[in-house]
């Protein structure tokens, strides 16, 4: 494996590692008190508000395009049997925009699917430390997903998608994005759980 590799896995470990550790110092204590603690949790949840909401807005919105657009592809295709160049490419595109920023959202809302029987039957400290675990996961994941997608945007910068006529840049900006939303609603989720269909499944 060469350095250009090696690097960027490097970077993601250290900064998993600190990630969680600022999370399970920001976590520990009384939620409701006052001092830093609580002061770097209300700002890693404040963040998260606003780019949970972010993310969803833009996932929505991908979803919907994705739908016109192939709505349209059908009806060009076989109602007046000439069809579009354009929507199928940005069915693809729109498709992308709304997994990658979907995934941060459904991070939030601890609704990915999840093996929780361990975390269930768990109490106390070995609770926290699978959280911890499954944070350090997602954390890790994603950081590779963002450093490796950011280079691959810039990569294509110069090329075009076929039949949409811009850079393949804007369907790969989708990735390091998403990924950093996803590392934020990750990171809020341990702090203030929201795991209640867990909670209650039997």
């Amino acid at each position: 494996m060469n350095a250009m590799n090696v690097m960027p896995l490097q970077v993601t470990v250290a900064a998993t590692v600190v990630a969680v550790g600022v999370a399970l110092w920001a976590g520990s204590g009384d939620k409701g008190g006052g001092g830093p603690r609580a002061a770097v949790r209300k700002a890693i949840l404040t963040v998260d508000r606003v780019s949970t909401e972010v993310a969803s807005i833009i996932a929505c919105l991908a979803l919907t395009v994705a739908v016109a657009a192939g709505a349209w592809q059908v009806v060009s295709r076989f109602a007046t049997e000439t069809p579009s160049s354009w929507s199928e490419a940005l069915v693809r595109v729109a498709l992308i925009w709304m997994a990658y920023l979907g995934v941060a959202v459904a991070l939030r809302a601890g609704a990915l699917v999840s093996i929780d029987v361990a975390h269930r039957y768990a109490r106390g400290a070995v609770q926290r430390t699978i959280e911890a675990m499954a944070l350090a996961c997602v954390l890790s994941f994603m950081g590779v997903m963002f450093w490796f997608g950011w280079a691959m945007a810039e990569r294509v910068q110069f090329q075009t998608i076929a039949g949409l006529e811009f850079s393949m840049a804007y369907a790969y900006a989708a990735i390091p994005l998403g990924a950093l939303f996803a590392m934020v609603g990750a990171t809020a989720h341990f702090l203030d759980r929201r795991a209640e269909e867990l909670e209650n499944a039997v």
